[in-house]
């Protein structure tokens, strides 16, 4: 990034003043623009302030054809090397988004390669690097530090390597060996698609590779089963985890640095199956633009709910729904808005999915005792003011956690239950006493994601309803289907992700409900009457608006 913007953006009080000249913000990046600032400041509100600052148009570039021009211009490396796209070209004018306007090279270069007058418009850093890579293939990838591609033939020679070979033929441990170039080919697919995980799967007769995108699996490649063993290798020296054990699971974490700025941080579980092992990557997303509470897709209700009980000195906050449903970054979110220097935060997460700067996140291990229960105790030595537990699994770290937020601290957490009101009786049934949950919960949180239809070629939803679709209520005008063909900009008539809330808030009247030991339904029936939208009614919201589909909802929510 350009001292004179971080200059700008220190005037404007988003960074300290100390920041502006040092690492990690300089000019040395190879776009000009150093993407570590967004660990500061989400990409959505610096290109809001570039462009209010410079007086330039903010624009989504999925509303422009830029593929077509990209491709008419055949300025990939240009395009690359200084994060800008071209959008459209009009009158003899290029109009060219960028992330950073103060690099003067840019519209230089750009205006010299292709002779035309160059119009700059402002967008957010993600978009444009989405989108680069869907063109190119590898996002801001430098040719002086890529690995090379594996090809069909190289592949096709590790398959004859004998297995008495297979030590001399290849180190594993190298970076550049084929099977580590393979892998590392797979994590950019991956990356480029939105996936969340990777299977590696050995069969009797095949193998094959899945990325789970948007919530659900799909093939993504087939190599030939005698590279198995090759693959769980290699990505169990990238964890450092005992390659000659393949008798038991094994779990650990790496960090692999995909490209010049880019790097992927990933969770490794092996299993012994009975033709080989099972490797899933769990491709862990950080950074403090996942964590906005703004695009998480609450309404404004909702959200202000989740604002208030953060602002309280104590209290209980649960997060409740399945695994995969997105809670983490909700808590997330949340501690996100906490972390000042004024607060002490402490986590104890199995394992930790999000690095966050200024909070103590603590890792548990069971292994050796070391549980959410004891890691609770832990904290309320160590002088907290908010604690988070990753998971209430027990009576014990239900009841620690209980007596803190009733002692001057503010604790969150997550349970597995169906909905707000199930969370309620379920910490009931665990033997907590209904007037500690009464004095201690603020909120209870329950969600879901579904899949996002695609924007550029979804299709107005067919009124040929049968039974299931009479409890989402009539087909309107407004509600849309998937394509099932999909496009180039989408997966199968999908693209992304949103989330469905259920937001209650503990206010005197389900106090009163918790100490007289309501079920789940009456619960339920009550937060209704008092404005509480279910989650039913958020996935109707959001398909009434566009945004998902029938079939989606009836997968997740009704008969998922």
């Amino acid at each position: 990034m350009s001292h004179h913007l971080a200059t700008l953006l220190s005037q404007q009080g988003l960074l300290a003043h100390t920041q502006v000249g040092q690492p990690p913000f300089t000019s040395n990046h190879p776009s000009g623009f150093d993407p570590s600032i967004l660990e500061f400041i989400c990409a959505d509100k610096l290109a809001a302030v570039v462009s209010q600052l410079f007086k330039l148009p903010q624009v989504n570039i999925a509303h422009y054809e830029y593929r077509t021009v990209c491709e008419e211009l055949g300025l990939s490396t240009l395009i690359q090397k200084h994060l800008s796209l071209p959008l459209a070209k009009t009158n003899g004018t290029l109009t060219l988004a960028v992330v950073d306007p103060t690099l003067d090279v840019i519209e230089d270069e750009f205006r010299f390669a292709t002779g035309l007058q160059i119009e700059l418009v402002v967008t957010d850093y993600n978009a444009i690097k989405k989108a680069i890579y869907a063109l190119y293939g590898r996002s801001l990838q430098s040719t002086t530090t890529a690995k090379k591609e594996i090809n069909a033939l190289e592949l096709a020679q590790l398959v004859n390597v004998s297995e008495e070979e297979f030590g001399r033929e290849e180190d594993l441990s190298l970076d550049d060996a084929p099977v580590s170039r393979y892998i590392h080919q797979i994590l950019l697919e991956a990356i480029r698609k939105g996936a969340s995980d990777i299977h590696f799967e050995p069969y009797e007769k095949h193998y094959r590779i899945r990325l789970r995108c948007d919530g659900l699996l799909v093939e993504s490649h087939q190599p030939a089963s005698q590279l198995g063993r090759r693959l769980s290798t290699r990505l169990k020296i990238l964890a450092n985890l005992d390659i000659a054990e393949r008798r038991r699971p094994q779990d650990g974490r790496s960090k692999v640095k995909l490209n010049v700025d880019t790097a992927v941080d990933m969770r490794i579980s092996t299993l012994p199956t009975l033709w080989g092992e099972k490797v899933v990557l769990r491709l862990l997303e950080s950074g403090i633009n996942l964590l906005d509470i703004d695009r998480l897709g609450y309404s404004h209700q909702q959200k202000q709910h989740y604002l208030k009980a953060l602002k309280q000195p104590q209290g209980l906050i649960l997060f409740t729904g399945p695994t995969g449903s997105g809670k983490t970054i909700s808590l997330y979110s949340g501690l996100n808005l906490l972390n000042t220097t004024q607060v002490n935060i402490a986590t104890a997460e199995d394992p930790v999915e999000i690095n966050l700067s200024g909070i103590n996140q603590v890792q548990i291990q069971p292994q050796i005792g070391f549980d959410f229960a004891c890691a609770l105790r832990s904290f309320l030595r160590q002088d907290p003011d908010i604690v988070m537990v990753g998971e209430i699994r027990d009576v014990e770290t239900a009841d620690i956690a209980i007596k803190a937020s009733q002692t001057g601290h503010l604790v969150l957490s997550t349970l597995h239950t169906n909905s707000a009101a199930d969370t309620i009786v379920r910490l009931a049934s665990m033997g907590i006493k209904t007037y500690d949950l009464a004095a201690s919960l603020t909120l209870v949180m329950a969600q879901r994601l579904v899949r996002k239809l695609c924007a550029y070629c979804k299709e107005p939803a067919k009124r040929n309803i049968d039974a299931k679709d009479d409890l989402l209520g009539p087909i309107t005008d407004q509600q849309y289907q998937a394509n099932q063909h999909g496009c180039t900009q989408c997966n199968q008539g999908y693209q992304g992700r949103i989330g469905l809330f259920e937001v209650l808030p503990i206010n005197a009247k389900l106090q009163q409900a918790i100490l007289q030991c309501a079920t789940a339904i009456e619960i339920e029936t009550l937060a209704k009457s008092e404005g509480m939208m279910s989650l039913q009614q958020s996935g109707i919201a959001a398909l009434n608006a566009g945004k998902t589909s029938r079939q989606e909802l009836q997968r997740v929510l009704l008969f998922g």
